[in-house]
């Protein structure tokens, strides 16, 4: 073997210094940009500054005000920035300079107005100065920074002694700055006036016009006054030049950091929605959370904790450190999205000086930081600040308020706001990073392998491979039908079977082709989508027995039946052979094995609305093309997700139709690009390990995604390579033929080559397909170097053969020692299993066993374990041609596991995962001790079965309904009842809950419950005690609300003397004193309305309906002794309890009670008044009409006869009839608020009825019986206002009066009285216009009647407090 240099080690340690050079020089030209434009500002200022001492008296005066020597200095500045790493510090001395330029040059505007220096300005700087610095501005304009700075020290000097302090806990006073003209210790020290005062200083200077008292709020604020401070406006000069002070601030910020903590309190909004069972519980009561939490432990911290410890302890410690930041973050994030939301609200700020039990309410204190505990940013200003020797507490007091300003006006807000920002930084970072991870968990789920291999075959010994399946898109719209799809071993639709919704897929003719269609199909497996939620766990069931049925039917193929003669065998086997198709004539005789399982189908959901999917199957209706896609994801979920990825969005990026698969919670909360990016990345990565089938991906769409994720490809090079192989006509044979062909570049090929697989293909007899082309190997160690070779030949103990077969020689040594391989997995396998169940019985998991970690090194006896590959490794390291030894074990583990799949097979769907998928209700959503609602289905011996939302199936044990004993459960709910109960179980396996009445467990605190396992613990900074004071204060409403619940199911209260009342029924009651309503049953409320005789003609009384909680029932009196029940829905309810605020008969809407007597049945009122006294109209049956009829007719054949009467057996419709002939027939004539019906028109009288009527006598209804009650569908025209009739009623009369329908009066009658003496007195608010009169006939008699007897009975239950 020839040897040769290490030039690709050489190469890579080459590589590896440039990158480092390219990075460094990157870093050294960014300093370098900043360091120019610091000096060209110096320089500019030197400039300008020389230029102005033409002029020496406003130059001197502009010298004297800037004090150049006491704020910065041009060498000290440029050695600062050379050794500056972050970017935050070279802000902050970008902004420090900023700021001193600002007042610079107001110096010079103010002192030389006239010189060309303001033009210049003018000019040059287009940008808008920072309001906020307007009153630093005057102040420096003004001169204070001469005053200010004999009494303070500068803060370049400041910055510089923190620094060196900070490092060494001591500074040298002797220190010289750079160019300094007269050093001195002092100039380190704070001046000090021994001699004043600071009121006699303060004199002194204003007494000389050095200092003028200014206002910084403009004269408007009244306590802005500097003659009791003549020295404020020193004070924030100075200390704006401090908090500015780039040195400075990254000290102060280091210490903040350290000492920052973070705290959420409840909005208002979020003390009312936010309980124990909220999303954001947990998160609303953090308290003094540290800030260093959600960051890496910085470098002096971990060394300390690390000193004392070993390798494998510091380890776990940054585990868990790193555990710790990302929790932390995810949190944060989602506090983020709770903040978002307004129920939260969040804080960043310094631990308190005082703590205050309601906390959570103290507005104040998280607004004033002069609460906050300031003193460790305190401590190391002033021991840098204040003079050493000491001085008058006077002026000491003076200078610890320029740091007070310096921090609570300046750095603190700083501060909190750069701690936000990072702190959003770090969770979007952790948060992108952990929604990789989920799509990478996502991705490593294998192809589904069917049961018939998962438990009885090793997918090491028998791989999954291309099996034929069969997709099923169940339609939970039963006016969409359900599709079955079966697609080829290759992933290629075949043939579906679409199922029309409603039907039973298990009876009538439908079986039968279900049957026909698996036989036809023969898929190895049958699966269902889960989006049809319990349509689809019941389809799943009656799946199985239907294969079952199929597959056994395949197996008596042949099997003449005992009760079969030989003719109906031929017949038989004559019509099975039609629906085989001819392709499974060649394995006929193959075993059939199939079973069904259900699948997320997620995924296929998106491709079936998708561009993609509409473009490769545009004739196919969407559920038709999800159970294609379900198919192909059970085949190859990972194909599906890059098949997904592969389509650009209208903006041009690729993947956007992820963002639409629930692949994290908190995805909606991250930015798309960096999501994007995260996941384009996880798809890379479990590409690179799976491999691709670059055959499969150039010839079929779905497959083609793949390809934009093997390395060094992207989608144009793929699709150029797919593109390239269509146009040639020939699948590759061999990864050679990728250069052969030029189908790819040198470049391209190097990197992508190991991860293309070239497996399953047809080649010609001349060529030969090395087998190491379906491996991980890459060409150079079989071909450029055929390392690959010589090892298979040297296990085999074969000479190297020099002829011209040497090629067929060497893939015949690959061949035989993979074979080898081959056979001794098979054999540790079996001897694993033998040794296990000989140890522990027949358990052995055949599905979990792996070769590469169960079994050990020693075990292996195949050929290649047999040679020393450290050995030859060695060899070609001394050689120089580089470290090898991991390509050399690849080598051997290629032969034994040629490219096995790295994926664990699809779990089937069970548990939690299943529960989610069916119900689509999390841990979150539905747990023990939240109250759900839902609708009463069934009463049975044991209890009631409820529907909750969605479909979920519940039940109510009897012991369970009340606190004390119930018989049945009649009595207390009743079917078709909606009810809130409180969740005890979520039986996951069994998809059921189980719920309770009993007022014990409603009482119960939500905290009590136990919180699931699997949703996120609670902060250890979380503030139980304030929980709990929220709960305690939040009980008293839960309470009403519950003994309101109670009440509207009838439940035993107890009375005012301790006494308990019995159920009053089944009745849902309503706490309502409305003189119009009732608390009784449907009989109950007919008798009252019968037995007040003509009275109660017209009337209406509303009673809780028997069907629902959430419906009323209006009975109205048509006329005596004949009551029209109305069902009206109610929406938007206070309580279960009280009356809904909208009231809803079909499509129209009312406010109260009030408003439906009013707008609904007064006008109806009216248009019975109208008919009844209508000429047309007689009171009798309508057999006696028709007689009638027949006899006018009889009298007179040519004559046209009608009359209009009461229909018997619809109350409150009206029934038009008439002759024609000899027979009389009828029309159906309603009555609604907007006028009469008659078909699918309305009319506002019954004359403009009649009168089309008349033009079209058959009209559009001649059925001798109505179908179907007539529906008021169309919305009733707004009506004037009209008052309640339900005043304080009169007595009723001695005996009622003769009722007037049917009559006619001789004269005109008074005005209408149709309303009742409360609505007449109350101003008649929704009076009608009096009907019509009829062809000119006299006016209709008054509809006259006396108000209903007696005043209704008053509702016994008191109403709860708060309650309407």
């Amino acid at each position: 073997m020839v040897f040769t240099k290490d030039k690709a080690a050489k190469k890579e340690k080459k590589e590896t210094l440039e990158k480092h050079l390219a990075t460094v020089q990157s870093l050294l030209e960014d300093r370098a940009e900043k360091v120019t434009d610091i000096q060209t500002k110096l320089v500019a200022a030197q400039a300008q500054t020389s230029e102005t001492m033409q002029d020496q008296g406003p130059a001197r005066e502009v010298i004297r005000k800037i004090r150049r020597d006491s704020l910065w200095n041009a060498q000290d500045i440029v050695d600062y920035l050379s050794g500056l790493t972050d970017i935050r510090h070279v802000l902050d001395l970008n902004m420090y300079l900023g700021l001193l330029k600002e007042g610079n040059d107001t110096i010079r505007k103010k002192e030389m107005p006239s010189h060309a220096f303001s033009d210049k300005i003018s000019d040059t700087r287009k940008k808008s100065r920072r309001f906020d610095r307007d009153f630093y501005r005057t102040c420096v304009g003004e001169g204070l920074r001469t005053i200010c700075y004999r009494f303070l020290l500068p803060p370049n000097r400041v910055g510089i002694k923190m620094e060196d302090m900070a490092v060494s806990q001591n500074f040298d006073f002797n220190k010289v700055m750079p160019g300094e003209q007269n050093p001195s210790p002092q100039n380190w020290v704070a001046p000090m006036l021994e001699s004043k005062s600071p009121d006699e200083f303060a004199n002194e200077v204003i007494g000389s016009g050095e200092l003028v008292l200014m206002s910084s709020s403009g004269g408007t604020d009244p306590d802005d006054n500097e003659t009791g401070d003549p020295l404020r406006s020193c004070r924030y000069v100075a200390a704006m030049e401090l908090a500015h002070e780039p040195r400075v601030r990254r000290h102060l910020r280091n210490i903040y950091r350290r000492h920052a903590v973070l705290t959420t309190r409840p909005t208002k909004k979020g003390t009312e929605m936010i309980d124990a069972f909220h999303d954001y519980y947990g998160l609303h009561l953090i308290k003094n959370k540290g800030i260093k939490e959600h960051f890496p432990m910085d470098e002096k911290e971990s060394a300390e904790k690390k000193s004392m410890l070993g390798p494998e302890e510091c380890q776990e410690l940054d585990r868990e450190m790193k555990k710790r930041e990302n929790n932390s973050c995810l949190q944060y994030l989602r506090i983020l999205k709770a903040e978002h939301t307004g129920n939260i609200t969040a804080h960043v700020h310094l631990p308190f000086k005082e703590e205050f039990d309601d906390w959570y309410n103290q507005d104040e204190q998280y607004k004033n930081r002069e609460k906050q505990d300031l003193s460790p940013l305190m401590h190391e200003l002033e021991r840098v600040y204040l003079p050493l020797d000491g001085d008058t507490e006077e002026w000491n007091a003076e200078r610890k308020k320029v740091l007070t300003q310096a921090l609570l006006q300046f750095l603190l807000p700083k501060f909190e706001a750069e701690i936000r920002r990072e702190l959003k930084e770090a969770a979007v970072k952790v948060g992108v990073e952990t929604a990789g991870e989920s799509l990478h968990s996502m991705a490593m789920e294998g192809p589904y392998r069917p049961q018939a291999l998962m438990h009885t075959e090793n997918r090491f010994l028998y791989p999954t491979g291309d099996l034929p399946m069969v997709g099923i898109c169940c339609s939970s719209d039963p006016k969409e039908p359900t599709y079955l799809a079966s697609v080829t071993e290759r992933g290629a639709f075949n043939d579906h079977l679409a199922i029309p919704g409603g039907t039973r897929i298990d009876s009538g003719k439908y079986r039968e082709k279900v049957i026909t269609f698996l036989l036809q199909s023969r898929p190895a497996a049958v699966l269902v989508g889960t989006s049809g939620g319990f349509e689809s766990r019941i389809l799943h069931r009656k799946m199985n027995d239907l294969i079952n049925e199929a597959v056994q039917r395949w197996k008596d193929k042949d099997i003449q039946g005992q009760d079969e003669d030989d003719e109906e065998f031929e017949i038989r086997r004559a019509t099975f052979d039609k629906i085989i198709p001819a392709r499974y004539d060649e394995d006929e005789d193959e075993e059939w094995k199939c079973n069904a399982d259900l699948i997320d189908d997620s995924v296929a959901q998106l491709f079936g609305r998708s561009v993609r999917g509409k473009k490769e199957f545009p004739d196919h209706q969407t559920n038709l093309k999800i159970a294609i896609s379900i198919a192909r994801y059970a085949k190859d979920p990972l194909a599906e997700l890059a098949y997904a990825w592969s389509v650009a969005s209208d903006t041009g990026n690729f993947g956007a139709e992820l963002l639409y698969i629930n692949i994290h919670p908190m995805q909606q909360q991250l930015p798309r690009t960096l999501l994007l990016r995260q996941y384009e990345r996880a798809l890379c990565e479990v590409v690179a390990e799976v491999g691709i089938d670059v055959n499969a991906a150039c010839s079929l769409d779905h497959m083609h995604g793949l390809l934009s994720f093997a390395p060094g490809f992207g989608p144009r090079k793929a699709a150029s390579l797919k593109q390239s192989v269509q146009q040639l006509g020939e699948v590759i044979g061999s990864r050679r033929f990728l250069l052969e062909k030029r189908l790819v570049g040198p470049v391209v090929y190097n990197n992508a080559v190991a991860f293309l697989r070239i497996r399953n293909v047809d080649i010609d007899d001349g060529q030969i397909m090395n087998p190491l082309d379906d491996t991980r190997l890459h060409p150079d160690v079989y071909n450029r170097n055929n390392w690959a070779v010589k090892i298979a030949t040297d296990a085999l103990e074969r000479a190297e053969d020099e002829t011209r077969n040497k090629e067929k020689a060497g893939i015949k040594a690959l061949r035989d020692v993979m074979d080898n391989s081959a056979q001794e997995v098979e054999r540790l396998f079996l001897a694993t299993k033998e040794e296990w169940e000989s140890l522990y019985g027949p358990t052995f998991k055949v599905f979990e066993w792996n070769p590469r970690t169960s079994v050990p090194s020693n075990k292996w006896r195949d050929k290649v374990e047999e040679l020393d590959l450290d050995a030859f490794a060695d060899m070609i390291e001394q050689s120089g041609q580089g470290k090898w030894n991991s390509h050399l074990q690849m080598i051997k583990w290629e032969f034994r596991l040629p490219y096995a799949d790295p994926r664990t097979p699809m779990e089937p769907l069970t548990g939690d995962k299943l529960f989610k998928l069916i119900t689509g209700e999390t841990d979150q959503s539905l747990r023990p001790g939240k109250e759900v609602t839902g609708k009463v289905v069934r009463n049975g011996d044991f209890g009631s079965r409820v529907k909750l939302e969605g479909e979920i199936p519940a039940f109510i044990p009897t012991r369970d309904l009340a606190d004390e004993h119930v018989e049945t459960a009649e009595d207390v709910v009743t079917i078709g009842m909606v009810v809130t109960a409180i969740v005890k179980e979520v039986k996951k396996d069994h998809m059921c809950v189980d719920m309770s009445l009993k007022m014990e467990d409603f009482k119960k605190q939500p905290s009590s419950w136990e919180r699931p396992a699997s949703l996120p613990p609670l902060d250890d900074h979380f503030d139980w005690r304030a929980s709990q004071e929220i709960e305690e204060k939040k009980s008293k409403e839960r309470e009403a609300r519950l003994e309101a619940q109670q009440l509207s199911l009838g439940h035993t209260t107890v009375g005012d003397d301790g006494v308990p009342k019995k159920r009053m029924g089944r009745v849902t009651r309503r706490a309502c004193a409305h003189p119009a309503f009732r608390n009784a049953r449907q009989e109950q409320v007919d008798k009252e309305l019968r037995s007040g005789g003509l009275a109660m003609v017209g009337e209406a009384l509303v009673r809780p309906s028997s069907k629902s909680s959430d419906s009323l029932a209006i009975h109205w009196v048509v006329q005596e002794g004949v009551i029209k029940v109305i069902e009206v829905i109610e929406e938007d309810k206070d309580t279960d309890a009280s009356i809904g605020n909208i009231l809803k008969i079909k499509d129209e809407t009312y406010g109260s009670i009030d408003e439906l007597l009013g707008r609904y049945i007064a006008p109806m009122n009216d248009f019975v008044e109208e008919l009844i006294n209508h000429r047309k109209f007689v009171d009798m049956a309508e057999d006696e009409v028709d007689e009638k009829l027949r006899k006018e007719r009889t009298a007179n054949p040519k004559g046209f006869y009608y009359n209009v009467c009461w229909m018997e057996m619809h109350p409150g419709y009206a029934s038009l009839r008439y002759i024609m002939s000899t027979t009389p027939r009828f029309h159906l004539i309603g009555i609604s608020p907007n006028g009469f019906v008659w078909g699918s028109k309305k009319y506002a009288n019954l004359d403009i009825l009649l009168n089309d009527f008349k033009k079209n006598p058959r009209g559009s209804s001649t059925a001798r019986r109505p179908a179907q009650r007539p529906t008021d569908s169309q919305p009733p025209r707004p009506a004037e206002p009209r008052a309640s009739r339900w005043g304080s009623r009169p007595p009723p009369p001695s005996a009622p009066p003769p009722s007037a329908w049917g009559s006619t009066p001789a004269a005109p009658p008074p005005a209408p009285q149709w309303r009742s003496a409360a609505a007449a007195s109350s101003g008649g608010q929704w009076n009608q216009p009096p009907p019509p009169t009829g062809y000119g006939g006299p006016p209709p008699p008054a509809y006259n009647r006396p108000p209903p007897p007696g005043a209704p009975p008053p509702y016994r239950p008191p109403a709860p407090p708060g309650y309407p």
